[in-house]
């Protein structure tokens, strides 16, 4: 399997404090904003802010990445050495699961 990085998740107390922050002290590009979601256009991959909740507290990071084929790379997990806690699905238009990293921190893994 070969995956890639395509974005970055940030749970944030404010979304209007942290959107000003990214965009406006570090000039970062708002691809555009909301109440719930907003996304900045970094080279290549998204950074991407989201309200912070008891599951997500203020400050945790979540990663994603992509890969060719998910349905078989879950498939072959066991194999491949990849703990999902999901099975791959349909969720905004993308078959996406999430996974565990080597550090037990929840990731997630979409098809590209």
């Amino acid at each position: 399997m070969k995956a890639k990085l395509r974005y970055a998740i940030k749970f944030v107390a404010n979304m209007d404090n942290a959107v000003r922050f990214h965009r406006d002290t570090l000039g970062l590009p708002l691809r555009f904003q909301s109440p719930e979601w907003s996304e900045f256009a970094t080279d290549g991959v998204t950074l991407a802010l989201h309200p912070a909740s008891g599951k997500n507290p203020a400050g945790k990071v979540e990663l994603g990445y992509v890969t060719q084929d998910l349905k078989e790379v879950y498939a072959n997990r066991e194999e491949i050495g990849i703990e999902f806690t999901s099975e791959p699905k349909p969720l905004h238009g993308v078959l996406l699961a999430d996974i565990v990293d080597s550090e037990g921190a929840r990731c997630g893994l979409g098809e590209e």
